[in-house]
């Protein structure tokens, strides 16, 4: 299923973790992964040139300070390769040991923009990414690297690891609205748990209480002759009686047509209904 595996790598705890499961998907599906580290070297140059102002008068001779950019330079861009390496040695071992193809992606550039234009530029299936970094806030769920490279992605499939203690295959979770994404998640959810021995979990949910809400809205705008017109009592009994009912019967289907797909498949499939906001 996923044959191109595509890790971002910063050597933070979230990276190590995303390399091991990168590594283990690539392996189970005779796979291979790209190890990628993205660096700024353009971006330190120009920060170095609006501080030159501030340097002291012995270096502000012109050719002195084209000497300093050419030192500046060579010491950040040779720096910062040697650290990017560094960063994809990290998944070496691991695909040493699985016999996992290894692939090295030195990318210069603005992270996010520079993953994402290598992710949708070639053919990965699958992006690996930890949910927070080296610079991670404390409380934060999500990175800003992460949200931005996640919402950027054309094709390719993501996994965001967020957990660093236990396998993310174990109970996958699958929302399902009967669109054909959904479906199409569910599959892949159920190809996952078969090769890593987990459990699959469809849950579907609808807003009961968002009709309630509207009509209260309305009633306090509209005149007493604007709600015979609407039929405003009569509209609201509707609602209640048939839409909110009929909103579950619809969602209770599309697990119905999940359960089925899990049959098929030769797959248990636990449903679960709720009510509220998706």
């Amino acid at each position: 299923m996923y044959k191109e595996i595509y890790v971002p790598v910063d050597n933070s705890d979230y990276s190590n973790q995303a390399c091991v499961i990168g590594v283990d998907v690539a392996r189970q599906f005779g796979g291979r992964v790209a190890g990628c580290h993205a660096y700024a070297a353009k971006m330190h140059d120009v920060r170095f040139r609006q501080m030159e102002s501030g340097l002291p008068e012995e270096f502000r001779d012109e050719d002195e300070m084209k000497r300093q950019r050419k030192i500046h330079d060579q010491l950040i861009t040779k720096g910062l390769e040697i650290i990017t390496d560094s960063y994809i040695d990290v998944l070496e071992p691991l695909c040493e040991k699985y016999d996992v193809e290894l692939v090295r992606r030195s990318l210069e550039g603005k992270n996010f923009k520079v993953i994402v234009e290598d992710v949708n530029q070639n053919d990965f299936d699958l992006v690996v990414i930890g949910a927070m970094g080296m610079a991670a806030v404390k409380d934060t769920v999500l990175g800003t690297v992460t949200e931005r490279v996640v919402r950027r992605l054309e094709r390719a499939d993501t996994l965001i690891v967020k957990d660093l203690d236990r396998s993310p295959f174990e109970h996958i979770v699958v929302a399902v609205d009967g669109s054909a994404k959904s479906l199409g998640g569910l599959k892949r959810a159920i190809e996952l748990a078969r090769e890593f021995g987990g459990t699959v979990e469809a849950i579907s949910v609808f807003d009961p209480y968002f009709h309630y809400a509207m009509f209260h809205s309305i009633a306090g705008v509209l005149s007493s002759k604007a709600q015979k017109v609407f039929r405003f009592k009569e509209q609201e009994k509707l609602h209640e009686e048939i839409i909110d009912s009929g909103l579950a019967k619809i969602y209770t289907a599309h697990l119905e047509i999940a359960k089925k797909i899990a049959e098929d498949e030769g797959v248990e499939l636990k449903t679960t209904l709720l009510a509220g906001k998706p």
